[in-house]
This record gives structure tokens, sequence and C-alpha cells, in this order.
């Protein structure tokens, strides 16, 4: 069993605070990736179940082992960077067997993981080369494949596609989830790119400013994210706000139509609506044409709606041009509320 635990953990820099209590779980064999802009703490956490830094305070379980104290060697973990780390001096067998012969694993138990996981990761027919007549993409099978060579309880990743070209990620995206899969090995893995989190992920966790905003399956978090911030990084286009001023009956008017909302204290709260859930119908939220861009099947049209920018995902046969008057009516079982000063949705 590795199941994962995360207490409370904090992390300082001198005066800046980059993780602030945080307290994660994850489940035996899961793969759980966390998610978020640059500088939100996501590869600290990462480093310090690692053992690469030190909690300011806090606690890291697996297995039910506290592991905080151990140093990285001993805490069943193997690792995956960005930038690869194949040593070029060896070939692509020495480097799948490093960490073996590290261990002083017999050589009969280097020769047969070795060759496992190469096939695993299909790069079997390289392991007579060096890594000087690799690709970005070979090198990083390489890399993947050494780490689990090593049988570990925990494996981790830093951005290890960020390296490659956008077919390479994909390619290596499909290989991953497959390759860990069959490994059942639990897997934390960190990225700032959406895609790769939303086609990976069992959960995501969405990290801002050193704390965890939400961890939910993919799907959760795309359709019901817990917080603004969360519906603003989620998505290509991004989920749309528009303020919501109070009417009557738990009504809400949003750019000229009233709308069934949740309760609420305030006089203003925002209404929320992916681009993909609105169509164009005879009526619905006045907006005005800024832009459209044509994307193949689909047309991405940016609005001014209620004095903000709007975005929609449209069928491309429409005749849509920039000037233009729309009434865009939203699904209305996928409208999402959020408090205006919290930022935190609202339940209706």
């Amino acid at each position: 069993m590795a199941e994962i635990l995360i207490k409370n953990v904090a992390k300082k820099f001198e005066t800046y605070q980059a993780l602030s209590d945080i307290n994660l779980t994850i489940s035996d064999r899961e793969f759980m990736v966390l998610l978020g802009a640059s500088g939100c703490g996501k590869t600290t956490l990462l480093r310090i179940i690692a053992g690469l830094e030190t909690a300011t305070s806090g606690e890291v379980w697996i297995g039910g082992k506290r592991i905080d104290h151990l140093p990285p060697k001993d805490r069943g973990i193997a690792m995956v960077f960005q930038n690869y780390a194949v040593f070029p001096h060896m070939t692509v067998f020495e480097n799948i067997g490093f960490g073996l012969r590290m261990q002083k694993q017999p050589e009969a138990v280097v020769q047969e993981r070795v060759k496992r996981t190469a096939s695993l990761m299909h790069i079997e027919q390289l392991l007579g080369r060096y890594s000087g007549e690799l690709s970005g993409g070979q090198r990083q099978r390489v890399a993947v494949a050494r780490a689990l060579a090593m049988e570990p309880d925990v494996i981790l990743m830093d951005e290890p596609l960020s390296n490659l070209d956008a077919l390479l990620r994909l390619e290596m995206r499909a290989e991953l989830k497959g390759v860990l899969a069959e490994s059942e090995t639990t897997a934390i893995y960190v990225t700032h790119d959406q895609v790769e989190a939303m086609s990976l992920a069992d959960r995501i966790s969405v990290m801002n400013r050193g704390e965890i905003v939400q961890a939910a399956t993919p799907m959760e978090v795309y359709r019901n994210p817990a917080a603004e911030f969360v519906a603003g990084f989620i998505g290509n286009p991004p989920m749309n706000f528009v303020v919501a001023d109070r009417a009557e009956n738990h009504q809400w008017r949003v750019a000229g139509e009233h709308y069934s909302g949740p309760k609420s204290d305030e006089d203003q709260i925002h209404f929320a609506i992916r681009p993909e859930d609105v169509v164009i119908a005879e009526t619905g939220l006045d907006a005005r044409v800024r832009l459209v861009e044509p994307l193949g099947a689909h047309l991405h049209v940016t609005c001014d709606v209620g004095g903000r920018m709007f975005r929609a995902v449209l069928d491309s046969g429409l005749e849509v041009k920039a000037g233009d008057h729309l009434k865009l009516q939203p699904q209305l079982d996928r409208i999402r509320w959020f408090d205006k000063n919290t930022t935190k949705a609202l339940e209706v």
C-alpha cells in the first residue's frame, strides 16, 4: 500500500510563504496531478515529499509510515525531472539500471528489470545506445523507465513533458497513463498544463498561492469549480463571469435577463458560464461581437456582455462577424454562481 497523507504542511523561505497548511490524501495507485501557475507551490510540495526540501511544519506519510524525517533514498520514491537527467556517458541500459546498481541489486535482477521496463516504454531496441543518439522523446522514456525499474512505492514527476513538442507530448501522455496503470504505482505529477492534467489525472489538486483550492476528479473540477480561480484557470477558453444584480424571489438580473440563483445577502454576485455552454437564441444575454476566430469545427467569438469580456464557442457554420449584436442563451443547468467578495462557489 502506498497511500500518501500530507498533513498541515507549510514551507517558508525567509519572508516568503511558499506553502500554507497543505492537507491532502492520495490513495494507493492513484494518479494525482498538482496543477497551477508558476510559483503556486506545486514543485515545492513535490520536493518536500521527495525529501529534496524540508517542510517548515507538517508531516508526510506513505503507506502508514511517517517519512518526512527520512533521507530521500529511504522513502520508497523515484522521481522524473523536467530535464530528464539522463547520463550522457552511459548507454540506455546503464541509465535504466543505474539506481538498481547503486542499491547493489544482483545482476540477474538488474537485467530482468531493465529489460522489462524498457519493453514497457517501447525502447528495448535502444538499450545499447548513448543518450546523444536519442531524441528528446526517447530520453524522456529512458528517464521514466529508470524510475519504474526501481519498483518504487511512489513515482514523482515534475513537468516531465514540458520540453517536448506538441505531438510528442500527446504521444507520451497516452504512454504514461497506460504504463503507470500497469505498474500499479502511486503517482504525483506536477504541471501547469491543464490539458495534461485533465487527460492524465484520476484527481487534480488545483493550487494557487501556496494553497490547494480544490482537489477533485477532472470533470468535477471542470463542471463544479469550488472558486473563481479554478473556474478561470481550467478550460480553454476559460469560464465567463458577469456581474449579477439582485432582483426578487432569488432572481438575479444578468445583462438584461433574469435567472434563478442562490440565496445571498449581497446585492451583487457573479454569474458564470463556460463558453461552450451558450447558444445563439431569440432571448438571452445581450452581447456585442468584438472578435471572431475561426478554429476548424468551431468559432471562438469574443463579445462584450454587461461591460465584461465574454467568450462563446459556436458552430463554424454560423454567420457571425465583428459588430453583430447577439442574444446568447446559457444552458441553465450549466450556470454557476460565485460570491463576489470571497470568490467561492455559491450553492443554488
